[in-house]
């Protein structure tokens, strides 16, 4: 039985009911299989690039915005930011409670979203 798994390779960190079908398929279903999960992660991919898309879309603020912000010689350059990245981020408007709005900045990080504030939106109002 050991000689059997001479050569096999090393499984992905994948839950049991996963793994263990794979392993019973024959080559060429699992041929099969790889080229589906390859077109399927490209899809995923571009399904969660189009809704951040979208999301900077509606979110974004808007060319005023940015001048009001470097009026008040506040930075509207990513790179200025320590963990802010380069490219996909956008400024956006957050209301952390009723009355109380901030800048952010907000980029996707996976499947989450990230963000780091900015500023108030009104800072002699808070």
């Amino acid at each position: 039985m050991a000689e059997d798994s001479v050569g096999k390779p090393t499984p992905p960190d994948l839950p049991k009911y996963l793994r263990e079908p794979l392993e019973k398929q024959s080559p060429e279903r699992l041929d099969a299989i790889a080229t589906y999960a390859r077109k399927l992660a490209e899809w995923r991919r571009e399904q969660r690039e189009m809704q951040a898309n979208q999301r900077r879309e509606e979110e974004a603020v808007d060319d005023e915005e940015l001048k009001e912000l470097n009026d008040r010689d506040i930075s509207t350059d990513s790179a200025e930011y320590e963990d802010v990245p380069a490219s996909g981020a956008y400024i956006t408007i957050k209301e952390t409670k009723p009355g109380y709005r901030y800048y952010y900045w907000q980029w996707r990080d996976g499947d989450s979203w990230k963000n780091e504030y900015i500023a108030p939106v009104n800072p002699k109002e808070q």
